[in-house]
């Protein structure tokens, strides 16, 4: 090897051992990149399980509506009467409180229908409780559940003999507005039903 050669590969060598790492700059950068990227994941998935939560407390609702029109259907005469006095199914506003019962049908008989509807209630509404946050219940004769102005439910009832007779259904849940410190509460003031069902229980013929 002549004088040239060696001064090239001595010349070579600080750049060749230059490209082997990474800077403390670089390493830097790549984990801020890896971060960003984390945090993303977990929103996404923070999000997804917000999503399904309401989705299977809106399943649970539903279902739990149609429960109450099977126990009406089974008990017409009651269901059909227009007085709250004659008519255990009509709720004004339950928030946590459940009617009192006359009679256990679990252990012993109901001696009237109406008795039986005030034990169908009692144990219904205690199962909406149990399956919903802070839940709150209407169940009263309206054939307008929606404002005209914005198509939105409405926990109002004018209680007409002779409407549809509907089910309302709502319960605290995490605020859709983004900027929100607190959640959305079924029983404050402007909070809306997050289910409405009418409920057919049968024909007085």
């Amino acid at each position: 090897m002549n004088t040239v050669q060696v001064r090239w590969l001595r010349s070579r060598a600080p750049l060749a051992g230059a490209a082997l790492g990474f800077t403390l700059v670089e390493i830097l950068v790549a984990i801020v990149v890896l971060s960003f990227g984390v945090l993303g994941v977990v929103g996404m998935q923070a999000a997804a399980l917000q999503s399904n939560r309401a989705a299977r407390n809106q399943s649970t609702a539903i279902a739990l509506g149609r429960e109450l029109a099977d126990l009406m259907r089974g008990n017409k005469d009651v269901a059909l009467a227009t007085s709250t006095t004659d008519n255990p199914y009509l709720i004004a506003n339950y928030t946590g409180t459940a009617p009192t019962i006359t009679a256990n049908c679990f252990t012993g008989a109901c001696a009237t229908p109406k008795a039986a509807a005030q034990f169908d209630m009692n144990q219904w509404l205690a199962r909406v409780s149990a399956a919903l946050p802070q839940a709150r219940v209407v169940v009263c004769f309206d054939d307008t559940p929606y404002q005209t102005s914005s198509g939105l439910p409405d926990w109002d009832c004018p209680s007409t003999p002779g409407e549809t007779l509907v089910v309302k259904i709502g319960w605290t849940q995490k605020s859709l507005d983004v900027s929100a410190t607190a959640p959305e509460r079924a029983t404050a003031s402007g909070s809306r039903p997050a289910v409405v069902l009418p409920l057919i229980a049968g024909s007085a013929t």
